[in-house]
């Protein structure tokens, strides 16, 4: 395919037949670890790109304006593009609500516990600990990136890569901008303690306020678990302070994504990473 300029979607030209095969083999549910994937959106092909991941091409359905965003980053970074026809599409995304835009991109090589690289300027360690809803592990990987955490584990979530499109839709890809690291509970408690990292684990029965977070050392590792169970024996056998968020006497309880969120923005503001700044 020609590498195209920065003109209408109506100029674009069509996707062949070769390449319409394989986005509906890629489209198709798979039980494997994938190397390559399908980006639905504007916004998450440009993380894509703005972190490094390798995306092959951008497909734009017929009829549809590709924002200047998108043509600038793809111009730059030298992806070319294709009109596929509405049809075409329908038949790639079949049940699944059809991308107007889309794109493939290469899956990079999953990051390890080994790894990671934690210091005072990286951030914390988030752990979540039997978290299971992909949104609300998406929303949490984007918090804790504009957070400045310094990596995300995941544990019992049940996902079997970073690169399940579900995650990717959830994160907006944000899944690429900092490590997230799917481990058991088991490997990063060892990692936690060969780290030598301060634990603070929340629990809504937690004796040590919020606010006190500021407090621990930097990095830390900040323990999440579930809404309904909590975080695991493993996590709670290694926690320094068991951290509470005041709530009123009547409400249930915080979604987790919320909770990340309160956590991380305490850490932030009581001496963290720069408002407005990148974390290195």
């Amino acid at each position: 395919m020609d590498r195209v300029p920065n003109r209408p979607a109506g100029g674009l030209p069509e996707a062949s037949a070769a390449q319409i095969q394989r986005l509906q083999d890629l489209a198709r549910p798979s039980r494997q670890t994938p190397r390559q994937v399908i980006v639905e959106d504007p916004e998450p092909i440009c993380t894509c790109l703005r972190f490094g991941v390798e995306v092959g091409e951008v497909y734009v359905e017929a009829g549809q304006t590709v924002p200047p965003e998108l043509l600038t980053a793809c111009q730059t970074a030298n992806v070319p593009l294709a009109e596929v026809p509405v049809a075409a599409n329908t038949r790639i995304f079949k049940s699944d609500k059809r991308a107007r835009i889309f794109a493939t991109i290469r899956v990079p090589s999953p990051p390890r516990l080994a790894d990671l690289e934690l210091n005072a300027h990286s951030g914390d360690l988030v752990v979540l600990d039997g978290v299971r809803i992909v949104g609300n592990i998406g929303a949490i990987i984007r918090s804790a990136f504009a957070l400045g955490a310094g990596a995300v584990c995941l544990t019992d979530s049940e996902l079997m890569s970073i690169a399940d499109r579900r995650l990717l839709r959830a994160s907006r890809c944000y899944v690429f901008a900092l490590p997230v690291v799917l481990a058991t509970a088991a490997e990063v408690a060892g990692f936690i303690r060969s780290r030598d990292l301060g634990c603070a684990v929340f629990d809504s029965g937690g004796s040590s306020p919020v606010g006190l977070l500021g407090t621990l050392p930097r990095p830390a590792a900040l323990v999440f678990g579930s809404e309904r169970r909590g975080p695991g024996a493993e996590f709670r056998e290694l926690a320094g302070r068991v951290v509470s968020i005041p709530m009123r006497p009547n409400a249930e309880s915080l979604n987790v994504s919320v909770s990340v969120g309160i956590g991380l923005a305490a850490r932030a503001s009581a001496g963290g990473w720069a408002v407005g700044a990148s974390p290195s």
